[in-house]
């Protein structure tokens, strides 16, 4: 980073502290005060609110992407704007925090935004509505696959512990939409109208690897294995030692493990308590029941607090519901052979105990079992509980997509909302991109840990640190300037970044 950029980051830091010091705030007074405000236009300097995009498009150009999306033909002619072009405009659309078709207006009618890309115009909402509607499922499976060729590129940069395993989790969620005339709706089990996507995503990075939208009535497991298998051979080409996918009941497809055990890919799958599975549970001695122990979520690394009142469960009480409340936890492990398998497997049973009440009246304990089928022989059956119990982290992620309407659904028809839900993918896989492009100093423990953060960090909370950022742009010559008119506590992440681009863009020059 350049030494004038450091100091003038040590000197807003500096200024930041001061203002946010209380003791020198004036007091007796409303602190927002209603002093004269004129307002102006600026004819000369041009500026736009989201200079953190420049950024990622520079990522998106030394990566490969333009070039891979451009390799799965759409259009039989470019007037003038390529695949690339159409599917970046989306994905940016995100980025900017746009969260409909409509937004992308603001971006098409602002010069400052389209210097900063470096582009004369981009395509109006209706024009990219008409380019999602334009794919096939095999089209649309084929830019999948290169875009993940373009994530090699991404991963290459890591250290060799990136692929000592790799975690992909999948999951389905439910699309609701309000439409009448959406071809490939239906009701879901939730009695909802809309589409039912599948997802699949490494816990690694948080990238999601693969998308597929379905009809809302469709079970969750339904074409599942194909990008099971799609990832493990995109996974084996990155180079990833150990594979391991997790899913929760509906994934437990079994006539599908005997060939994923041949190919040495671990799984752990929650299957679900049926009949004779309760029964094998309900048959085992007390001797092969053992307690499990939870780890603290955190440790407290200060004197511990006291517990607020649980407000919920005092209303529950007194109005005579029933209160259910945890008592313990048991595990247990056989050998279990599903019908459609020729192996067995470890089928771990978690029993929870729970005590039942109603008002301050003890009930009868309720029992219940939870089942886990892996192919996992090392790891002891409480790892494999907790384990599996980190697939939750995809929830957040799903929800995370949600927030953004990643999943709003917009278009007429099941395909074209697919290609959309791809590129909201995308945008979602740029922000993991932009954590795994900084470069990993070992002698300095802050940069591992800003990677860490960004790599875990919630859409819009990027957005605020990496994207939101005013800038004026500046055309000079052959090279459009981007000066920052604001800072943040990542601005110097964000010029570290930078620097790492600088040198393969000029490389490309000579």
């Amino acid at each position: 980073m350049k030494k004038s950029i450091s100091d003038f980051l040590d000197a807003r830091k500096t200024e930041v502290e001061f203002r946010t010091d209380r003791t020198q705030a004036v007091f007796g007074e409303p602190q927002l005060s209603a002093s004269p405000v004129i307002f102006e236009v600026s004819e000369k300097t041009r500026a736009v609110v989201h200079g953190g995009v420049v950024m990622v498009h520079q990522i998106v150009v030394q990566s490969g992407l333009i070039d891979a999306v451009n390799a799965v033909p759409i259009l039989k002619k470019h007037m003038p704007y390529f695949e690339s072009d159409h599917l970046l405009n989306i994905a940016y659309n995100f980025l900017c925090g746009g969260t409909a078709l409509d937004h992308i207006e603001y971006r098409r009618q602002d010069p400052a935004y389209l210097d900063m890309l470096g582009t004369h115009s981009i395509p109006d909402p209706t024009t990219a509505g008409d380019f999602c509607r334009r794919f096939s499922p095999e089209q649309i499976d084929a830019l999948q696959d290169k875009i993940n060729e373009t994530r090699l590129n991404v991963w290459s940069r890591q250290p060799k512990s990136f692929f000592e395993e790799a975690v992909v989790d999948m999951d389905g969620s439910i699309a609701p939409t309000y439409g009448e005339c959406k071809e490939g709706m239906d009701i879901s089990y939730k009695g909802e109208w809309g589409y039912h996507p599948l997802l699949m995503s490494l816990a690694n990075t948080k990238e999601i690897l693969f998308a597929m939208n379905r009809s809302g009535n469709r079970p969750s497991h339904e074409g599942a294995h194909v990008y099971v298998n799609k990832s493990i051979v995109l996974l084996r080409k990155a180079g990833f030692k150990r594979i391991r996918f997790r899913g929760d009941t509906d994934f437990s497809q079994t006539e599908h493990l005997d060939g994923w055990d041949a190919q040495n890919v671990l799984f752990v799958f929650g299957i679900d308590a049926m009949a004779n599975l309760v029964t094998l549970a309900e048959s085992l001695k007390n001797t092969a029941w053992k307690r499990l122990f939870r780890p603290p979520k955190y440790e407290v690394k200060t004197k511990p607090r006291g517990k607020r009142e649980n407000v919920k469960e005092r209303i529950v009480m007194e109005r005579g519901y029933k209160n259910l409340h945890l008592e313990h936890e048991d595990i247990a492990e056989v050998e279990y052979s599903p019908t459609k398998c020729k192996k067995s497997y470890r089928l771990v049973i978690c029993r929870k105990t729970i005590s039942v009440k109603r008002g301050q009246k003890l009930l009868m304990p309720e029992t219940r079992y939870f089942f886990y089928l892996t192919n996992d022989r090392e790891q002891s059956a409480e790892a494999i509980v907790f384990e599996s119990n980190k697939r939750c982290n995809q929830e957040n992620l799903i929800g995370d997509l949600k927030s953004m309407s990643a999943l709003r659904m917009p278009l007429d028809n099941l395909n074209s909302n697919w290609l959309y839900l791809v590129a909201a993918c995308l945008a979602w896989s740029l922000k993991s991109w932009t954590a795994l492009w900084l470069a990993e100093d070992g002698r300095k423990r802050e940069a591992k840990r800003r990677k860490e953060r960004l790599l875990k960090m919630e859409f819009a909370t990027f957005l605020q640190a990496m994207i939101a950022i005013p800038a004026q742009i500046v055309r000079s010559g052959r090279q459009t300037i981007v000066r920052l008119l604001n800072v943040n506590d990542w601005t110097a992440t964000f010029f570290r970044l930078t620097e790492q681009l600088r040198p393969a863009r000029y490389m490309r020059r000579e």
